[in-house]
Order: structure tokens, then C-alpha cells, then sequence
């Protein structure tokens, strides 16, 4: 009889997670490029190229870690502890929006994409590691942006294109990519890069690389203090 109710028991957990997988499946393709080389941020969803802006990495070329991350959390008006700024106060470095990341092994409370409160270090090398947006562009893609959603940050002189390409993604349709020049490989203090033009491009990962991505955003992990995780802003 214990067996039977076991065997039950089993059944009914393994459908649930049977039934569960399809629905992840069906979430919409995302990916973010981050190129260090000419500051600038693009986001792909539904096999389109939607939009491409400007952003600040870190003041040198290691302070924003480079490679394949995920999104892991969203936070509105994250307080900035180390200066002991409330979120949303007009002060705050980290803008209105945080998009947290597991760079480095991290939690998602240590390296972001987020707002800011100097506009004009859009387009420069300025953060301590993380990647700044305008606040008003940081808000449109945090609308958009779903949890597990791959980041691939990258220094490069290659079209988005063909980064995501090296980087297991199949990516089909005109290259929008603005080509690297002598002007934008060296940004400077107070120098910004272009806001690329947009365009329909065919986006999808192998069937071998492909990963259901999770369509719900979680809530946010408990908050740690500046001295145990220190932001990269």
C-alpha cells in the first residue's frame, strides 16, 4: 500500500514538471551585447534587433568584466548604501532601475546596468564596473527585459552580429552594426558614442546551445550592505 502511494505521489510530482516545461519554453528570446569598445548596448527579443543605446563602462578596461552572464534580479530605486542614499532620491548613482548581473560569480548585487545620476558619463569610460544608462532608457529596457536573459559583454571591432555569432547565437538578417572607428575605440572623458539605427534581424541559439528562458521575473534576493558586496556604479 506504501508503495502504491509512493508510486502516486511520484507520478503526480514528475507531470507537474513535465507540464511546467513547455511554457517556459514558449518565453521570448532575449539577448543583450554590451561592446566595451565603443560603449554601446544593443537588446534582441523575438528574432528583431529592437533597440541599441549608449552606456558607460568602467574607468579601465577590467573593471567591467567581460563574458557570458545573466540577468538574475530587477530592482526599482535601489538604495545606493555606501553613500547611504535612498532610492530614488535624485542623487542616487544608480539611477532609477537595476538590471543585476552574475558577473564574476556575483549575486546580481555587485555588477548591474543602471541608471545614473551624470548624464553626460553616457558614452565614456566612468563606472567602477557596471554598465550606466540613461535613466530614461534604462526604464525601457527594464520593461522589456526578462530574468535569465543572456548578457554577453565583449571588447570588440566585430558588428553585433558577429559577436553574437562567436558567442553560439545564430543570427540572420542586415548587419546595423555601426563599424568601429578610430573616433569611437578610443572614447574619451565627456565623448559619446552613436545611437545605432534599428532593424528586423533573425535571432536563435542552436538547437544544441538552446535553453528555455524563464518568462517571469523573480523578486529580488535580499539586499546586502556596501561592505559585504560593493557596487560597481
Amino acid at each position: 500500500m506504501f508503495k502504491k502511494i509512493l508510486c502516486s505521489l511520484l507520478a503526480a510530482v514528475l507531470f507537474t514538471i513535465v507540464w511546467q516545461v513547455p511554457a517556459a519554453s514558449a518565453s521570448s528570446d532575449q539577448l543583450i551585447i554590451i561592446n566595451k569598445k565603443n560603449n554601446q548596448l544593443v537588446f534582441y527579443e523575438n528574432s528583431k534587433q529592437v533597440n541599441t543605446f549608449p552606456v558607460a563602462t568602467g574607468r579601465t578596461a577590467s573593471l567591467t568584466p567581460e563574458g557570458s552572464f545573466k540577468v538574475v534580479n530587477k530592482i526599482v530605486n535601489r538604495p545606493y548604501y555606501t553613500g547611504n542614499i535612498p532610492g530614488g532620491d535624485p542623487r542616487n548613482p544608480l539611477g532609477n532601475r537595476w538590471i543585476g548581473l552574475n558577473a564574476n560569480g556575483t549575486s546580481g548585487n555587485t555588477y548591474a546596468i543602471h541608471g545614473n545620476n551624470n548624464p553626460s558619463s553616457i558614452g565614456t569610460y566612468a563606472s567602477a564596473g557596471c554598465i550606466r544608462m540613461h535613466n530614461s532608457d534604462v526604464e525601457w529596457l527594464y520593461s522589456k527585459i526578462k530574468v535569465n536573459t543572456p548578457v554577453v559583454i565583449v571588447t570588440s571591432e566585430s558588428s553585433f552580429n558577429q559577436i553574437a555569432k562567436a558567442n553560439g547565437y545564430i543570427v540572420d538578417g542586415k548587419n546595423t552594426a555601426v563599424p568601429v572607428s578610430g573616433k569611437t575605440s578610443t572614447l574619451r572623458l565627456g565623448s559619446k558614442g552613436k545611437r545605432l539605427k534599428t532593424s528586423s534581424v533573425s535571432f536563435r541559439q542552436p538547437a544544441t546551445t538552446r535553453k528555455a528562458l524563464t518568462a517571469a521575473s523573480v523578486p529580488p534576493p535580499r539586499l546586502r550592505s556596501a561592505s559585504s558586496s560593493p557596487i560597481k556604479s
